[in-house]
């Protein structure tokens, strides 16, 4: 089967084509037969090893790319009782160290790992789903807070950013959405109560809307301490990325979000992308082979959706 590695770090021309053996699920595990995966950041940051630096993933001789995937259940080990042959699932590799990722024609999942995919939407679109809608769920729930709070998100037209302003609203919380000043409509469209351009004085300009500043704020834009500046005393603020936490300023509770793979949680999301809840957003599609191109256009930016890889 074909498969993208990399074996040394640098820009998207260190991406290699492999043909490892066909995978063979083991207990508990499923194999999937690949229609699409999407193209993440953390992809390229694999690739040209800043988490190999940053102390996320050790030193190894190959590394698989890609997290998300959707296609088909191909076989089953021992002991999977939910899932069996043809089923339509998505899924997430969370374990960025092993040496076959997503990019691939196979892959094999912990069976907790993947779910039924929505019945809605095709392959391509499904697999934008896993890793960036889970981030945005699992974000939240480090908030532990009541409905009718107010949470802040930056980044609100991004991949993760958009899902968590849906899933923030869906939870009945008051949602501030700090994006790019063309990036109102789609901002709202997700579900914002209110809208604020990206510049300077964040805290300043929150605060007066929301007087004494938001219970939360989930950065995935990682402003860091102008983002920091818009909660309250005591109250919450979600990381995204390894090195951008904040000082906890005023009681401040500064969270993490280490995303990993739930596939309780992944059917939940699947369920609202049916529900018309979450809009999946892809950017382009293309084949397998052109992951060179894929990382290429990438490191361009400028993408609203994910780029997708999808079987030759």
């Amino acid at each position: 089967m074909r498969a993208v590695v990399v074996r040394r770090f640098g820009g998207p021309e260190v991406l290699e084509f492999t043909d490892p053996p066909v995978p063979v699920p083991g207990p508990g595990q499923v194999r999937v037969k690949v229609e699409a995966a999407a193209v993440n950041p953390v992809d390229a940051a694999t690739r040209s090893g800043f988490l190999t630096e940053a102390g996320i993933i050790p030193p190894r001789d190959v590394l698989g790319i890609g997290w998300d995937v959707a296609g088909t259940v191909d076989a089953v080990g021992y002991g999977v009782t939910g899932f069996a042959a043809g089923d339509v699932v998505i899924g997430l590799r969370d374990r960025p160290s092993a040496a076959l990722g997503t990019y691939a024609e196979f892959v094999v999942l912990d069976d907790g790992a993947i779910a039924t995919a929505p019945r809605t939407v095709s392959p391509a679109e499904a697999a934008t789903l896993p890793l960036n809608g889970l981030t945005a769920v699992q974000a939240l729930d480090l908030l532990d807070l009541p409905p009718g709070a107010t949470v802040l998100v930056t980044g609100a037209a991004g991949a993760v950013g958009g899902y968590a302003v849906a899933l923030a609203k869906a939870r009945g919380f008051r949602v501030v959405a700090v994006a790019g000043s063309a990036d109102e409509a789609p901002a709202r469209g997700f579900g914002a109560d209110v809208f604020l351009p990206r510049g300077d004085l964040l805290g300043d300009r929150v605060r007066a809307v929301i007087p004494g500043g938001v219970d939360a704020t989930l950065d995935t834009a990682l402003l860091g301490l102008e983002a920091l500046d818009a909660v309250a005393n005591r109250g919450r603020f979600v990381v995204f990325a390894a090195g951008a936490a904040p000082i906890p300023l005023r009681g401040v509770r500064v969270e993490h979000v280490w995303i990993r793979a739930d596939g309780a949680a992944l059917a939940e999301l699947a369920t609202l992308v049916d529900e018309g809840v979450l809009a999946l957003r892809v950017a382009d599609t293309l084949p397998l082979s052109d992951a060179v191109k894929a990382h290429e256009r990438l490191a361009v930016g400028g993408l609203r959706g994910r780029l997708v890889l999808t079987k030759e």
